[in-house]
């Protein structure tokens, strides 16, 4: 099951999963992209979001607005629907409207394979794309270090591996050149795991990077990841979404009526 967190009161972008992308509010968007893959569930904190999931067919469930991430409300969104233990879940982010469905998919098959392979589902699953040393600058893009069993050592908003002595800018000498990888905000748990991590305390890796992954990081965790090719890039600002639009080739949007 794919479930997608939607928060109405975004501080950075007020309203933003509601904002038509191609005449379709963004939350439904993914949606729409999400159901190719497997069944979808919005977890919704507000009336508002409901009333538009309903106008376009889509369940929802009405969680509590007092959450501190997506994650926490997707696990209330799981109690509710009272998954089995083993169910797969899969948190697609609501302002993530041009994500692959074959991103999905593939996150779910590794997910699928590892269960079948080692007796049990991993801990936790993602997804990172390869991106450019430029691109690996920016601390709004999350880099990942992914070890050979591709599994997450860490996330940072820093580029990371640092290059003490610039060997990576070496080319021409350099055989062994590195590659950056940025992380996409799609995440897979079991019904079980997803319940396990929402417990765990708040790390401090956590807390200093923002980054809440880190909590599984710094408590032993394992962090399967998918490498995946992806142009997809989340909303977070007015001026992720103008540049969105301008390169998916979309017209520019208007406030949503609904």
């Amino acid at each position: 099951m794919i479930i997608i967190p939607a928060r109405l009161k975004s501080t950075r972008f007020l309203n933003k999963i509601l904002i038509p992308i191609g005449g379709i509010p963004m939350v439904i968007r993914v949606a729409q992209i999400a159901k190719e893959i497997d069944d979808v569930v919005i977890a919704a904190d507000e009336k508002s979001i409901q009333e538009v999931c309903q106008k376009y067919h889509f369940q929802s469930i009405l969680t509590q607005n007092t959450h501190n991430s997506g994650t926490d409300r997707i696990a209330e969104c799981a109690r509710i629907l009272k998954l089995p233990p083993k169910e797969l879940i899969i948190n697609v982010q609501g302002d993530e409207p041009f994500l692959e469905a074959e991103v999905i998919a593939t996150l779910k098959n590794l997910m699928l394979k590892k269960a079948k392979e080692q007796g049990e589902m991993p801990f936790m699953g993602s997804c990172a794309k390869k991106i450019s040393p430029k691109e690996a600058e920016n601390p709004n893009l999350v880099k990942v270090i992914i070890n050979h069993r591709d599994e997450a050592i860490y996330f940072s908003r820093s580029k990371i591996p640092y290059d003490r002595e610039n060997i990576l800018s070496q080319t021409d000498t350099n055989p062994k050149k590195w590659t950056y990888y940025g992380h996409l905000g799609i995440y897979a748990f079991s019904m079980q795991s997803l319940q396990d991590f929402c417990n765990l305390p708040k790390s401090s890796l956590e807390e200093i990077e923002k980054l809440e992954q880190l909590r599984a990081i710094e408590n032993a965790k394992t962090i399967v990841m998918a490498r995946v090719k992806s142009n997809s890039f989340g909303i977070d600002t007015q001026e992720d979404l103008e540049l969105a639009l301008k390169t998916f080739k979309i017209a520019s949007a208007v406030p949503c009526s609904d």
